[in-house]
């Protein structure tokens, strides 16, 4: 057995951290491998530190393309992971692409996310999700969502879409982005102000995103604007990536020197 309580002490996430240790126990008494559904990018971290910091146990992460913020974790014994005759299987997912006219009613991507939660699919099901343009969305969709999804119609907002399943090779990938370096000068830390300089949105625009509950700071939703930010905090937004605060230093002209990273 697991030493639980110890791993649980202090869990941002008790519950859910709780239900991977029980799959990390299922895994080291059956000699099995098991997958857990799509974790947010906050709960992979922590299951990584902590159960990751074990020694009898191996995680690995696969969202389904190589920048996944939201994974499945395949969890299994830490002996079989350096065994070369069993090499760590693929998981389970396919791509979902979201078809409807958005023209007259853009969506962010949290607003699909619901439709499709309302349609049906369980949080667990669906990876990563992003726009595409004007015409709806795709997403990754555990394999064992696909029939419940296929061919299926749903509602975002107040536009009819169409679910449809595909294999990950028809979908088209948003940008890689490759990590860059940003400077600037802001006159305060709020989070309006400084995401707006770092992601690329005017600050009306990044003000209105962060009111609709569309932007996280370190991993949290924020919804005020006025937030200040602090050395190490990382800033998210789906379909812009993430802003991660490097060093902030103030000037002569009581305003803030920032140097961000930008992923």
């Amino acid at each position: 057995m697991l030493p639980r309580d110890t791993l649980l002490k202090g869990s941002l996430r008790p519950q859910e951290l709780a239900a991977l240790i029980d799959l990390a126990e299922e895994a080291l008494r059956t000699w099995e491998p098991r997958w857990s559904g799509f974790v947010d990018a906050e709960l992979k971290e922590e299951a990584e530190a902590r159960l990751g910091a074990l020694s009898e146990v191996s995680l690995l992460a696969d969202g389904g393309w190589p920048q996944a913020e939201r994974c499945r974790l395949l969890i299994r014994r830490a002996d079989l992971a350096t065994d070369s005759e069993a090499p760590a299987p693929a998981a389970a997912v396919c791509g979902l692409v979201v078809s409807g006219n958005f023209l007259f009613d853009p969506a962010e991507p949290a607003d699909v996310r619901q439709g499709l939660l309302q349609a049906g699919l369980q949080a667990a099901d669906l990876g990563d999700l992003w726009m595409r343009g004007d015409r709806g969305a795709q997403a990754v969709l555990s394999q064992e969502a696909a029939a419940l999804a296929d061919n299926q119609d749903a509602q975002v907002r107040s536009v009819p879409v169409r679910l449809q399943v595909v294999p990950l090779e028809q979908v088209q990938w948003p940008a890689i982005r490759a990590p860059k370096q940003l400077s600037s000068v802001e006159a305060s830390l709020r989070l309006d102000a400084v995401g707006s300089a770092g992601l690329g949105l005017s600050r009306s625009r990044m003000a209105d995103l962060v009111r609709q509950g569309a932007v996280r700071v370190n991993w949290q939703v924020i919804t005020s604007p006025s937030k200040e930010l602090r050395c190490g905090d990382r800033v998210r937004l789906d379909g812009r990536g993430e802003l991660e605060i490097l060093e902030i230093q103030p000037t002569k002209r009581d305003r803030w020197r920032l140097v961000m990273q930008r992923r």
